[in-house]
């Protein structure tokens, strides 16, 4: 058996095309959607998201109204920008690259954004509304590891999903859509204190995992024709790499390749689908508007 490789690169794509399309639509009734895009200081990782997600609101047609601080930004000034772009109607999602400076209280920024500008699905009216199925966003990485499973014509009704990490970024909220009825699985969360992960996990139809510890999943822990999505980003030292390093999931995708029916290749699974669901968001915003 040799997996399908699920192209989140080309199922971004489509994403991104159709958001693009409604865009247009929107401008012809004189609505622009607008993201604010904050990054403070200079964290390699984050300049790098940030640039993707600058990327993408041009090619959609969104304006981009991104805000590069410096590192020794207070966190007065910071909730004091939130505050005048929640204040702003021409901005209709707000998104604040995370990790912030060790000065700075996450909790207290994410907070401070409005829920109805809260495209990233992080403030905890967001978290709540998802928990108890009302309309408003969904978290990003979550919502498009359920996007690209309906996608690649995975079935989920009834399966056995085990999540792999209990992060309120990934693990919790991906837990909560693959358990919601139009998904319909039965979910098992494993984490750092699971006793026998891999009884558990090769009981499993399908096994998200998102631990951030390369090797987490390998294929004496899954069974055969499993479907497996890595969300993992690592950054292993690589010589022959002109950067140095290579990327690498939580998963050993050259293991698994030959056992599971699907899975995600990283890069290029689920990290495109991120930033075409929070494009998603911000269209969703700018209608609401």
């Amino acid at each position: 058996m040799s997996a399908v490789i699920i192209d989140g690169k080309q199922i971004a794509a489509d994403v991104r095309t159709d958001v693009a399309k409604k865009v247009a639509e929107l401008k012809e009734k004189g609505i622009a959607p607008c993201l604010a895009v904050i990054l403070v200081g200079e964290n390699p990782a984050s300049v790098s998201y940030v640039t993707g997600k600058q990327k993408a609101l041009a090619e959609v047609g969104m304006v981009d109204r991104s805000v590069h601080l410096p590192e020794s930004t207070s966190e007065e000034d910071l909730l004091k920008l939130i505050d005048e772009l929640n204040k702003d109607e021409t901005v209709h999602g707000i998104l604040v690259q995370l990790p912030l400076p060790k000065h700075i209280n996450e909790d207290k920024v994410i907070m401070a954004i409005s829920p109805e500008k809260d495209v990233d699905g992080f403030h905890p009216v967001s978290v709540g509304n998802m928990m108890i199925g009302r309309p408003g966003f969904l978290p990003c990485t979550p919502h498009g590891i359920i996007v690209l499973l309906k996608k690649a014509g995975i079935e989920t009704n009834g399966k056995h999903a085990v999540v792999i990490g209990r992060s309120n970024i990934v693990g919790k909220p991906v837990s909560i859509l693959l358990a919601r009825k139009d998904v319909n699985c039965t979910v098992t969360m494993c984490h750092t204190g699971t006793k026998n992960m891999a009884e558990i996990t090769r009981q499993a139809d399908i096994i998200v995992v998102a631990s951030g510890r390369p090797h987490t999943l390998t294929a004496d822990m899954v069974k055969d024709g499993a479907v497996v999505i890595d969300v993992g980003v690592n950054r292993i030292p690589d010589a022959s790499k002109k950067s140095g390093f290579r990327l690498t999931g939580d998963c050993d995708f050259d293991d698994l390749v030959g056992k599971t029916s699907f899975i995600t290749p990283v890069p290029g699974g689920v990290g495109p689908m991120t930033i075409a669901m929070l494009m998603y968001n911000t269209l969703q915003a700018a209608e609401k508007s």
